[in-house]
């Protein structure tokens, strides 16, 4: 996908790929360089390699189904490149790929342009940066939209 296609659809529901292990539906909260930001109901913010997507969708009568409020301080990460942003949460519990035989789950220890380790139980396992889909590290927000917010 392509960055300016993408900015076309930030604050929208929009569902990422048509099915298989790694589709989602969600808000899209940031375009940045390589990636997106895609805000969930089950996974919680997820970032996505733009050029693993294989298409977009929105309804055209913009009723796609998104019960989680988005808090007005949401703070996820952002960064200039995907391995930037993978850089920015070294040592944070992690998901790489979020379904399929490929999904990977542990504490991200090591990252280059090449692969980024995982250490997963007692193992490390270092997978090829060209075959990272997306990551998530916990970041999800509480279906009743507490923000901390009082107003």
């Amino acid at each position: 996908m392509e960055k300016e296609m993408m900015n076309l659809f930030v604050g929208k529901t929009i569902k990422v790929d048509r099915g298989g292990p790694e589709s989602r539906s969600g808000r899209l909260l940031a375009v940045l360089d390589d990636f997106f930001v895609l805000l969930t109901e089950s996974d919680g913010v997820v970032y996505y390699k733009m050029n693993h997507i294989r298409s977009i969708t929105e309804s055209a009568k913009d009723d796609m189904k998104f019960d989680l409020k988005v808090p007005k301080k949401l703070d996820f990460k952002s960064a200039e490149t995907f391995v930037k942003l993978l850089e920015s949460i070294r040592f944070q519990w992690v998901r790489i790929n979020r379904g399929g035989p490929e999904s990977f789950e542990g504490v991200l220890s090591e990252v280059n342009k090449h692969f980024a380790s995982l250490i997963v139980k007692e193992e490390v396992v270092r997978v090829s940066m060209k075959h990272i889909r997306n990551v998530s590290y916990g970041l999800v927000v509480d279906k009743k939209g507490n923000d901390g917010d009082e107003n």
